[in-house]
């Protein structure tokens, strides 16, 4: 109850929107260009079982890869960094580049690539998954106290003990921060996937709806994809309360 008195501001603001959106759309009366909310709501429970059962799962496999994958190099590769000066001067760079390449610009080369495969969609995650999860992470471990570090020497900890007990639970809050970032832009590097070449998926399906010229059925999925987005961070910033209770959440 908290929670929901917390963000009621939130919730009417958004019934406001959704109000004008019907009004507006009613008033337009142009469904083909404009569905109503309520359009699109119906749209949603007369695709409830496909979208569910064989569109979801497939965007929800591509968007876990991706994080997956994401995580595991992209710690590592922070790791790494924070411990040679040589990597850092190597990989850094290349990691801020990679940012200025437009990602749907590359989505149609690697289903070359991969063909309507999964990979060619999780591809496209990582490149912007990647990203968040590197830079945080780095900077967290960078932000490591110097006199807390100094101390630990001096009672004679290893390196391996500096890095467990302080190195990384203070960069606990920037990969938190950074995954918080990269689970809701994994929905869209998802989305980008498979509205270029998939065989299904949520964004797939939505561009197969665009080409029926049905504007309902093109909302659908992306509601879906919304929601996915929104559980995947309050999933990430669940762990976080459970991984960091030393710290204090008001």
């Amino acid at each position: 109850m908290k929670t929901l008195k917390y963000y009621s501001g939130s919730f009417l603001l958004l019934c406001f929107l959704l109000f004008i959106w019907q009004i507006g759309a009613e008033s337009y009366n142009k469904k083909f260009i404009l569905p109503t909310p309520m359009d699109i709501a119906v749209k949603m429970s007369e695709l409830n079982d496909v979208l569910l059962f064989v569109h979801f799962p497939a965007t929800l496999n591509v968007v876990l890869f991706g994080l997956a994958i994401s995580i595991t190099f992209g710690v590592g590769l922070a790791v790494w960094m924070n411990h040679s000066t040589i990597a850092e001067r190597t990989f850094f760079p290349i990691v801020i580049a990679s940012q200025t390449i437009p990602i749907i610009a590359l989505a149609p080369i690697f289903v070359l690539w991969f063909d309507y495969s999964i990979w060619s969609k999780v591809v496209v995650t990582v490149l912007i998954t990647f990203f968040p999860i590197t830079v945080s992470t780095y900077d967290g471990l960078r932000q490591s106290s110097k006199e807390i570090i100094d101390l630990f020497k001096t009672m004679g900890a290893t390196n391996q003990q500096i890095f467990f007990k302080v190195q990384i639970p203070a960069a606990l809050p920037y990969f938190f921060s950074g995954l918080k970032v990269a689970v809701t832009l994994s929905v869209i590097g998802a989305a980008i996937g498979e509205w270029l070449g998939a065989n299904a998926g949520l964004g797939y399906f939505s561009r197969r709806m665009m080409t029926q010229f049905d504007s309902a059925g093109v909302f659908a999925p992306i509601v879906w994809l919304s929601l996915l987005g929104i559980g995947l961070f309050l999933i990430v910033k669940l762990i976080e309360n459970i991984s960091l209770k030393w710290r204090n959440y008001e």
